[in-house]
């Protein structure tokens, strides 16, 4: 439980870090002179720094361990918010969004890395999934409490409050944690070798386009659209902007939290991922096609948050495939795909935001829903041919 709680503590900075451009970024647009490019690009540095360190990431925790790597790491999210609370330019921005991508992107990793080692698949799916639902906690942090201080003491007095609070959490990692016991057989085929060895595995293959797409587009909606849109859509002041995404980080929370006790409920992850996704796809293809009230927005958005986390229950279908020496590159290498898809994904979404001009009308947004809905579909067709492993009643 003390190693949980550490974790926790940690992730819920991570998923504060990973979202709250979405309620600062039209003041940051008004300060700095930011576009909607320049947007998407500061969550695309995060992304790029948090997907570069995968892989070395998978190698450390299979061979340094969860303590060292993780606390360490944090330090670069230290400087990165310090960079961000001076930053007096995009390019200032999009250093500090970098460095806080490298300092966040053994978070979670290390974490479910030591629950893979030491529980079984069951328990393994339960903390996981209570990991990633209650640290994103920091979604919250990020919606109504970040509005409220960046009117109270400034965004950048804001961020450096966070840089304080990632010391304190690398802090705890680095004492309280105890990484696992060594393996007996140790993997030694090397940094690389060790990563085609997980691609070589055939019954991967179908899961990987969901993989890359399946969180990215929540991440992109939540860490970066959202906010504009009801900006730009329903004309929604700050304090009632964060409020409005106040509901949907408490549906993602919510939702990653019940894909545990689901887990064991359904017996079956894939029908778990594949009707989430479905309703996911079905909530992206409302806000596009329909003419949404300011209310059935919000109700909508809601629902997409606690049908589209289904993170926890595709890292667990995954991971059954990993032998334990190679577990470390293996569920990096997924979560490279988790959210290097969302560093594809931002650029461009950016880049068709902007064709528009600004203010941005809300015919781009319903262009932008229309696609991630649309993908998700496709993305999902794919994942249908996937199998399981058999589990028990």
């Amino acid at each position: 439980m003390r190693t949980f709680l550490t974790f926790l503590a940690a992730y819920t900075l991570s998923q504060f870090y990973r979202s709250f451009l979405a309620v600062i970024a039209p003041e940051l647009s008004v300060e700095l002179g930011l576009d909607p490019q320049a947007l998407g690009n500061l969550q695309a540095f995060w992304i790029w720094g948090f997907v570069l360190m995968q892989v070395p990431v998978g190698w450390a925790l299979d061979t340094i361990g969860p303590r060292r790597t993780t606390a360490g790491l944090m330090l670069a999210a230290v400087a990165g918010a310090l960079v961000f609370a001076g930053a007096s330019s995009a390019l200032a921005l999009n250093l500090a969004m970098g460095l806080i991508g490298v300092g966040c992107s053994a978070i979670y990793m290390g974490g479910i890395y030591l629950f893979g080692r030491v529980y079984p698949m069951q328990r393994f799916v339960l903390m996981a999934s209570w990991l990633l639902g209650i640290g994103t906690a920091g979604n919250l942090l990020a919606a109504t409490p970040l509005a409220w201080a960046a009117v109270a003491i400034g965004w950048r007095g804001a961020m450096v409050g966070m840089a304080g609070a990632t010391v304190l959490s690398a802090l705890a990692i680095f004492l309280l944690v105890r990484d696992p016991p060594r393996l007996g057989k140790q993997d030694s085929s090397g940094f690389l070798a060790g990563i085609m060895a997980i691609l070589k595995l055939r019954a991967l293959w179908p899961l990987l386009p969901l993989v890359g797409l399946g969180y990215s587009v929540l991440l992109a909606e939540r860490g970066l659209w959202a906010g504009p849109y009801f900006t730009d859509v329903h004309g929604l002041a700050p304090l009632a902007r964060g409020n409005a995404l106040l509901l949907l980080a408490t549906a993602m929370s919510l939702g990653a939290i019940a894909c545990g006790p689901l887990d064991n409920l359904v017996r079956s992850r894939k029908r778990l991922v594949a009707v989430g996704t479905a309703i996911a796809a079905a909530c992206f293809l409302a806000l596009g096609l329909a003419d949404l009230s300011l209310a059935a927005a919000v109700v909508v958005m809601g629902l997409l948050g606690a049908f589209g986390m289904s993170y926890s229950l595709l890292m667990a279908h995954g991971r059954s495939f990993f032998p334990d020496h190679l577990l470390g590159r293996g569920i990096t290498l997924m979560n490279t795909l988790f959210i290097g898809g969302a560093g594809v994904l931002q650029p461009l979404s950016g880049a068709l935001m902007k064709s528009y001009g600004t203010p941005v009308p809300a015919e781009a947004y319903a262009l932008l829903h229309t696609l991630f809905g649309a993908g998700l579909l496709l993305a999902l067709i794919i994942y249908l041919f996937s199998t399981e492993e058999t589990r028990p009643a």
